[in-house]
């Protein structure tokens, strides 16, 4: 499968303007390989056909990058950063942020065992050491994130109401929504402030992208 899909990934990592080295994207291709074969016995996800993985989640999770590097630029918070991905299921994007972002700690948090025990796997088999996969309750997580993130995960409320102990004074929300998500914008609380909501434009797949980004008022 990997060198059959090093092209189109090489093609949109072009046009999304992320220089990436031979081995981050040898790592990304070897990634999906893995969601692959463990998708056969424990169903980590819906898609089966290496193309639409392709489009569905890696170039899905790497179109936030350049988007992410911007805000979190703008908002003073440099690398090294500690990230939180909510719902990780098979480690998007939290995977795909831990490969391309090394000085980022990641930790990919999900309810069901297996996907955690599998975002554990991808950091031994890939060797990064800056992956953890936690299977845990985000509700139960208190120590500080700077970024806490997630990909159609739940609604802005309840998304934002379970990881609020997890959020480090300082730190932000970044939620990729698909459709519209004004209806869940306008239901937040008024503790919460939405400070960008930002298209994106992910290479191969004609679908709404977007992300929120919130952070305490």
């Amino acid at each position: 499968m990997s060198k059959a899909l090093e092209a189109p990934l090489r093609a949109g990592l072009q046009s999304l303007g992320l220089d990436l080295n031979d081995a981050q994207v040898e790592a990304l291709l070897d990634y999906l390989s893995l969601i692959q074969k463990w998708t056969r016995v424990y169903n980590l996800t819906a898609v089966r056909d290496p193309q639409e993985m392709l489009t569905h989640h890696l170039l899905d999770s790497l179109a936030v990058i350049g988007p992410m590097r911007q805000q979190l630029a703008e908002r003073g918070l440099s690398e090294p950063l500690r990230v939180l991905d909510v719902g990780s299921g098979a480690g998007l994007p939290g995977v795909v942020l831990a490969i391309c972002c090394p000085a980022l700690t990641v930790h990919c948090v999900d309810t069901v065992a297996k996907k955690a025990a599998f975002v554990q796997q991808v950091a031994v088999s890939l060797k990064l050491p800056n992956l953890r996969g936690i299977h845990a309750r985000v509700e139960s997580l208190t120590e500080p994130y700077d970024l806490v993130c997630s990909r159609a995960f739940a609604s802005l409320v309840d998304f934002t109401t379970w990881s609020v102990a997890a959020l480090a004074p300082t730190g932000v929300w970044m939620a990729m929504k698909g459709k519209d998500p004004q209806a869940e914008i306008d239901a937040l609380d008024a503790a919460l402030h939405v400070f960008h909501v930002e298209p994106l434009q992910v290479p191969g797949l004609e679908a709404d992208r977007c992300l929120v980004w919130m952070r305490r008022a």
